[in-house]
Parts: C-alpha cells; structure tokens; sequence
C-alpha cells in the first residue's frame, strides 16, 4: 500500500479513548493502518482496563489531566522510556449534564471551571510538560467542535469553552515557535454519536436534525473526523499551523434548505 500521508513508521501519543466510539479511538486505528505507531493515554486504571483489548498491546499510560503531578509523572515515564512523537492527539472534553439543561446565564461556576480544566486547560498542561518529548516538527491535534458561535441550547457552556480551545491552538502556535516547528490544529467535526454526545440533553434530536439539514442526509461519521485529523498529522499538512479545520458534511450552508423548512412552517 502506498503511504499517501507518508505516516509509516512514525510514532504518536494519543490521549482520550473512552470505547470503542471514541474520536481517539478512531484515529489511533487509522494512524495504525498507515503504519503508524500509536501509545495512549487515559484518565484512570478502569478506563485503561476496558480499553486495552482494544489498542492490540499498545502501551496505556493513566493520568488525570487535572492533576499536575500526575502529568509531570506521565512526562517523567516517557523520559525514561525514551520516547519521542512525531504527533499528539488530545481528543479530551468533559461536562456536567447530570442537572439537565439550564440557561446559560446560569451555569453554574464550578460546573463550568472543571469543564474548562478538563476540556482546554488540558492541552497546554500537556504540550508543556510534554514539549521535550515532541519532535522538532510534530503535530498537535485536537478535537473542537463545527462551530462555537451556534447558541446550542443543549450543549450549553460547552461551545464557549470549545470556543477557548480553538483560540489556545493559535496562542500553543505562537509560543512554541520560539523554539521549534511544532504545529497547533484543530478538527471540529459536526454532530457526531458517539458515547460521550449521548449524554448531552437533548443531543439526539439536534443529531437528527444535523441529518436533514446536511445535503446528503447523512450526519458526519467518526471515521470523517479521524481522517481530518490524519492529515493534519502527517507531513502533507505541514503548511497549516493555527488553524480550525471543520468537518461538517456542508452543514453550515444549509440551515435554509428549502424541504426543511416547508416541515417547520408547515
């Protein structure tokens, strides 16, 4: 097989496979089938034990990205492993639903910090304990999602702490090039089903109503956004740094189709 991405024998950390449904999951198997090598991260040691038949012996490291020390161990164990990544995938977000939807103005302050935490202040935690580990020229990818400014009801502060990821992308960017080429960039797929997208109020009525709205009817697969983020880690994407890249299926232009909106008028 031709290596179109020229990914074979190169080597890639990616944090944030939950199952089988994972976007990390999804691109750590295409990253494989294009000879890539791929080792993981996952918050805990339930989530690695549920998720190691999956991964085909590759190496799970646990560390709660909330937790300073436990990144600066997940650093140190790579160091002395003496493992070193063309690439990383942080493909790692996390909100409280558990309440139900409320009015934005009402989210609640720590409900929103740990989000934040979780889901943004993540990467820069790991680019910088990680940097060492990061060749000259690897690719930074993270996963956002097809549009902040979309006041979606259900998905709440989310979008606005998505909204901070994309714009840390550019900021990683910048700063990281005092000192090397590494490359910040971000794939942000629309509605996509996936484990954690079940637990959002309201999320399969939005996804169902993504099908109508997309011109082929089809809502975006994983493996779309996997694809994405594929070449955004390969050396074919090398002049792109700093920037979103959308995976939608060309939802974004037809919020007006015409058979749509006969059914909400009608």
């Amino acid at each position: 097989m031709t290596d179109i991405l020229q990914l074979s024998g190169k080597r890639f950390l990616v944090f944030g496979v939950a199952n089988r449904k994972s976007v990390a999951y999804a691109i750590g198997r295409q990253l494989a089938a294009a000879g890539s090598h791929c080792d993981y991260v996952v918050r805990d040691e339930a989530i690695r034990q549920r998720v190691e038949p999956l991964l085909e012996a590759a190496a799970v490291d646990c560390c709660d990205l909330t937790d300073d020390r436990q990144i600066e161990a997940l650093a140190a164990a790579l160091s002395a492993r003496g493992a070193r990544y063309d690439g990383l995938v942080h493909s790692v977000a996390m909100a409280d639903y558990q309440e139900g939807p409320v009015p934005f103005h009402e989210t609640p302050r720590a409900a929103f910090l740990r989000a934040v935490d979780v889901s943004c202040f993540s990467l820069l935690a790991i680019c910088n304990a990680l940097k060492d580990r990061l060749n000259a020229d690897a690719s930074v990818v993270t996963i956002s999602i097809s549009t902040t400014r979309m006041a979606s009801e259900s998905y709440g502060y989310m979008a606005p702490i998505k909204a901070a990821l994309e714009s840390s992308v550019a900021f990683l960017a910048k700063s990281f090039s005092r000192f090397s080429r590494v490359r910040f960039n971000a794939v942000a797929p629309g509605l996509l089903k996936t484990s954690a997208s079940a637990g959002i109020p309201g999320y399969v009525d939005a996804y169902l109503y993504a099908e109508q709205v997309i011109p082929r009817k089809e809502a975006v697969r994983t493996d779309e956004a996997a694809a994405a983020a594929l070449f955004l880690l390969s050396p074919l994407s090398s002049g792109i740094n700093a920037q979103t890249i959308v995976v939608d299926a060309g939802m974004s232009i037809n919020y007006f189709d015409r058979e749509v909106i006969k059914k909400v008028v009608n």
